[in-house]
């Protein structure tokens, strides 16, 4: 492994240690509700699919890459953060149920 790709590998695996989700201990507590936006979130064209899975953690695929990216998020009110695994940071705005707002990119939810 050279130099480069071992600090990758120690970014990673230290951003996956500090940035937990922020509810995880909320979540083991009875009256926890989800927000309304989990679940998948596709680019109209289809090449970029986004899941927002109920333990505060994103896959998203691009093109033929499946799991391009993953990460944490924390969704306040229509607001999302995200925070990749490899430390990279970006946010988005729910502007409805079906429409996200990202990254200069739309994204409907899949039905």
């Amino acid at each position: 492994m050279n130099r480069r790709a071992f600090t990758n590998l120690i970014a990673a695996a230290l951003a996956a240690a500090l940035f937990q989700p922020a509810f995880a201990e909320d979540s083991m507590n009875k009256d926890y509700t989800p927000h309304p936006y989990i679940g998948m979130w596709v680019t109209p064209d289809g090449r970029i699919r986004q899941e927002l899975l109920p333990n505060g953690r994103y896959d998203e695929a691009r093109g033929a890459r499946r799991s391009a990216y993953q990460g944490r998020y924390v969704v306040t009110g229509s607001h999302i953060d995200y925070w990749d695994d490899t430390g990279f940071t970006a946010d988005g705005t729910f502007v409805s149920d079906d429409v996200l707002h990202h990254g200069g990119m739309i994204f409907h939810r899949e039905k």
